[in-house]
């Protein structure tokens, strides 16, 4: 038996087959293999604590290895491959962390039966067995997307019989694609900002958001995400030699990503001040070009609507989700002390103008950031992380996976230092917050309990048998 010494690697080597990376890796497929094992034992209702603990350690390992990761040189190629082997178990866990897509399953059988979604809940347009799978909050509420989303619900109903099985396969697949439009546009989004193509893929592409919400958790925030941002990289390549066929093309794919949820617009405004600086800049030129911007939205938001054949009651809906108090805005929490002091009513009452409050803030900082972009001030890629970190924070909803509308175009423009490690250890803080769970654990707190000993106590040690990796290994 032989002892081979080897150092911990800097970051600026590459990550070899018989090095630590490599042993990082597999940790972390191993991770996602637990987690997706665990899931399916909570699933079957078979293992109580010890699956969900199991499910809790493999995401701890996860978020482990990546943040290890983050320590490497890491060859993008190599990162790349390392994403495919993490998201390979995930694909066939169970929903993640949501019960989301069983909404999404209930509104294409709405849209299936010839009803808007947009107007009538799951709970009087669906059938029993579809509303029963649906979380409680979302059965009696209409759906708040646009008509392209609920043109793909639709149409993976009609296409599965409304067999959930295969709907959950197909969106999953749709949330897929998504992905893959993401891995394709955040390393040229970091080109455009200087930025190296291996520290955005790893805080951008390979954070656990990533895996948990757009692959295990089926959003469809994963194809809004997909077409914002791969828009964007179209339109903003055309601008250099004014391609006015790409720029529009670019314009589409972003009107395209609203369509699926409306917050993709605020790319619009990107490109906008970026046209309007590539043509001399001022005043003129910037309110012209967002005029054609707002034309272009709304083209592309006729055009979606009778298109996929689902008509305009999307425009009543947009304020569906804030009808659910999200404990996470920091818009809500003077509503919840209020009303922990002076009663439900006046909580309320104070959320409600919060909210307003927010929705003000959102809007004077958009503004400031465009006005900042329009001057130079900032790139347009900063320019795009900035405006939705401001929609992300100032929201009247938070869910974990809304932070990744600002950690992606923010991974492509943040240089290695003090900001791009706060934004990591948020979305590490926030991979860990909810367990893996589909739907509402308020009744399994002594359970939960118990898992998360059982998933720290695994993760601890995990993290030994890394540690000591790092100093030797034992070879034939």
């Amino acid at each position: 038996m032989q002892t081979v010494t080897y150092r911990w690697p800097t970051a600026v080597e590459t990550p070899t087959a018989a090095g630590t990376p490599d042993l990082v890796r597999w940790t972390g497929f191993g991770g996602a293999l637990l987690l997706t094992a665990g899931a399916w034992a909570v699933q079957v209702r078979t293992g109580g604590a010890v699956a969900l603990g199991a499910a809790i350690a493999g995401a701890g390992l996860v978020v482990l290895t990546w943040a290890l990761l983050g320590r490497t040189g890491a060859d993008p190629h190599w990162l790349r491959r390392t994403l495919a082997w993490w998201c390979a178990p995930l694909l066939v866990a169970p929903p993640l962390f949501s019960m989301d897509v069983y909404s999404y399953l209930a509104q294409g059988e709405v849209a299936a039966n010839g009803l808007d979604p947009n107007a009538v809940s799951p709970a009087v347009g669906a059938s029993a067995e579809a509303v029963a799978r649906v979380g409680v909050y979302w059965r009696e509420t209409p759906s708040p997307y646009g008509p392209l989303f609920s043109t793909v619900e639709r149409a993976i109903t009609e296409i599965t019989g409304g067999n959930p099985a295969l709907g959950i396969g197909l969106h999953r697949f749709t949330a897929v694609l998504g992905l893959l439009l993401v891995v394709w546009a955040v390393p040229k989004l970091a080109a455009m900002a200087g930025v190296e193509e291996r520290t955005a893929l790893w805080l951008g592409v390979m954070n656990p958001l990533v895996l948990w919400h757009l692959v295990g958790g089926v959003h469809n925030d994963a194809l809004m995400l997909g077409l914002m941002l791969s828009g964007t990289v179209v339109a903003l390549q055309a601008l250099p030699e004014l391609k006015w066929w790409q720029y529009t093309a670019g314009v589409v794919l972003i009107g395209l990503g609203a369509q699926v949820k409306l917050p993709a617009l605020v790319a619009l405004a990107v490109v906008g001040t970026a046209l309007a600086r590539r043509l001399g800049g001022g005043w003129f030129r910037f309110v012209a070009s967002g005029c054609a911007m707002v034309v272009a939205a709304a083209v592309v938001a006729v055009v979606t609507s009778l298109a996929g054949g689902s008509g305009f009651g999307w425009v009543r809906a947009l304020g569906t989700p804030s009808k659910v108090n999200s404990w996470m805005a920091p818009t809500n929490w003077p509503g919840y002390l209020a009303g922990a002091v002076f009663g439900p009513e006046t909580g309320q009452a104070m959320i409600s103008s919060a909210r307003i409050a927010g929705l003000v803030l959102i809007l004077c900082g958009v503004a400031a950031v465009v006005h900042r972009q329009l001057r130079g001030g900032v790139s347009e890629v900063m320019s795009l992380g900035l405006m939705m970190s401001l929609i992300v924070v100032l929201g009247p909803v938070i869910q974990p996976w809304y932070l990744l509308w600002a950690v992606l175009p923010l991974a492509a423009c943040l240089p290695v230092g003090t900001w791009r490690t706060r934004v990591a250890v948020l979305a590490g803080v926030f991979a860990l917050l909810v367990p893996p769970l589909a739907g509402n654990f308020a009744g399994r707190v002594p359970e939960l309990v118990a898992a998360y000993v059982v998933g720290i106590g695994l993760v601890a040690g995990a993290h030994l048998v890394l540690r000591r990796a790092r100093v030797s290994v034992a070879a034939a």
